[in-house]
């Protein structure tokens, strides 16, 4: 199988690279090489996907079987290189999110639930964030994925549409913060109840999935998560103290006594968010054809060896939001009863 890959040095590429490499398919990426952890095990193709010029240049260097697109976050781009590379690629994945929803975080969601409008063309400026609602990542996300099957049309297209991503190799650091927090023992605030389901899908299963639609010659849309109630927080930080070997214990404060804190939901505690829909995302079509998810225990697991390993700490822009402050956490948690 010939994949060519836009992006695959990050996070999500370089695990779909990963996974085809050990499968033996012959693996093409395109990024502008600022970061290739890959050498010689791939062929890989230097440019910028926003450079025209550049993007001639990789679809002259075709032909695959088919495309995983990474990258993706502005229709128009989107639209320009689909376009380019439709004569010489045969499927169209495109990694998208479950932001394209209309209700996420709000209301539960199936494949099927309302998505955001946006044009296939749209520049980077359409769409706007709302409180809670709507962001315009999710917008252009939206009109990358209408970009993607106009180019390919919707037989050749499939839309991924994962909902949290964690693994080894996780750059915004959700995960990490958690598992360095915990690591570090003592009493660690914890969200709301232990019993509060969730469902983050393993970078690594998202990937075998990506390569089984190609191989299997599957079409459409698929939200991309682990099965609800499959999971709960107290299972997340109950992995993270087993694995570092930690003497922690958790006091569980209320949402309402963290949110009357001024504690912020996502950022200042890592994947704690009240809203109803954030944890009930329907996966079930992707499980029908082929969606397999490891127990998270592993997934903690595996990522904390990768942070003792590497001694890895993210320099993304948004880790920088991550985790709750040591002064601010041992306030609340002298105030709880």
């Amino acid at each position: 199988m010939r994949l060519l890959v836009l992006g695959g040095t990050w996070y999500v590429g370089h695990a779909i690279v990963s996974a085809a490499i050990e499968a033996g398919w012959e693996v093409t990426t395109f990024n502008r090489g600022t970061a290739d952890p890959f050498l010689e095990s791939v062929r890989s193709l230097r440019g910028d996907r926003n450079r025209a010029d550049d993007v001639r240049a990789l679809a002259a260097a075709g032909e695959w079987d088919a495309v995983v697109d990474t990258s993706g976050y502005v229709p128009r781009n989107t639209l320009d290189i689909a376009r380019a590379l439709a004569p010489v690629a045969g499927r169209y994945v495109f990694m998208s999110t479950v932001s394209v929803y209309q209700d996420w975080p709000i209301r539960p969601l199936t494949d099927g639930s309302a998505t955001l409008y946006c044009p296939p063309d749209a520049g980077p400026d359409y769409g706007e964030d709302t409180e809670d609602g709507p962001t315009r990542y999710g917008y252009q996300k939206a009109g990358c994925e209408s970009a993607a099957s106009l180019a390919f049309g919707a037989e050749r297209t499939t839309i991924l549409r994962p909902g949290v991503v964690l693994g080894p190799r996780e750059y915004v650091g959700r995960l990490p913060w958690w598992l360095r927090r915990v690591a570090a023992g003592g009493q660690v605030l914890a969200p709301g109840s232990p019993d509060r389901a969730i469902q983050p899908v393993d970078v690594r299963d998202l990937a075998a999935f990506a390569l089984r639609t190609i191989a299997d010659g599957t079409s459409g849309t698929y939200n991309v998560t682990a099965p609800i109630d499959g999971a709960t927080f107290g299972d997340l930080l109950g992995a993270c103290a087993e694995v570092t070997h930690s003497d922690a214990s958790f006091a569980w404060a209320p949402d309402s006594v963290l949110l009357s804190r001024g504690v912020r939901q996502w950022s200042e505690i890592p994947l704690w968010r009240t809203f109803p829909g954030v944890w009930a995302v329907d996966s079930v079509k992707a499980r029908g054809v082929g969606l397999e998810c490891r127990p998270l225990r592993d997934t903690v697991a595996d990522t904390w060896a990768w942070i003792v390993a590497t001694g890895s700490t993210s320099s993304h822009e948004r880790a920088g939001e991550i985790g709750i402050g040591a002064e601010k956490e041992s306030r609340i948690l002298s105030e709880l009863p």
